[in-house]
């Protein structure tokens, strides 16, 4: 079980009741409609969905998701066309300082020497990805050394 601050969770779960009124409960409705809810936080919810499905190279549906196949599903299923691979992310996200960030921003990360990994920022010092092969979709922590020394940038998706 993935260990959670309990404001996140709150969070997610305030967001989760918001979208779900905006759209009539269902997340495959939310394209065109308006909430209170900012796009980034509607395909934070999406991610958050996705908890437990395995890490699958290639892979952008809930049956295996690598770290920028949920990205990309996650904003989709939100009506958000964003690139598939982490490189077109990282050139199509507005750059955003630590203290500006907020739900649904990229989280881009430097793994084995070179920028390779993305995720969804959820607040909090907190994101969700797809780790790597072995493991499943998962809540991770900025504050662990070794994300934390990994961050190369934060971006906004245009």
């Amino acid at each position: 079980m993935i260990s959670q601050p309990a404001n996140i969770v709150r969070r997610l779960l305030c967001i989760a009741i918001l979208v779900s009124v905006a759209t009539g409960c269902g997340t495959q409705q939310m394209a065109g409609r308006s909430s209170s809810s900012s796009i980034g936080d509607q395909a934070v919810v999406v991610a958050m969905q996705q908890l437990g499905v395995p890490y699958r190279y290639g892979g952008a549906t809930p049956s295996g998701f690598d770290c920028s196949g949920l990205v990309q599903f996650s904003y989709s299923k939100v009506g958000k066309s964003v690139p598939r691979t982490t490189k077109a992310l990282w050139n199509n996200a507005q750059p955003v300082s630590h203290g500006q960030m907020r739900a649904g921003d990229l989280l881009f990360f430097n793994i084995d020497g070179k920028m390779s990994h993305v995720g969804m920022y959820i607040g909090d010092d907190q994101f969700v990805h797809a780790p790597s092969s072995g493991k499943s979709v998962s809540v991770a922590s900025l504050r662990s050394s070794y994300y934390r020394n990994a961050l190369i940038r934060a971006g906004r998706p245009d």
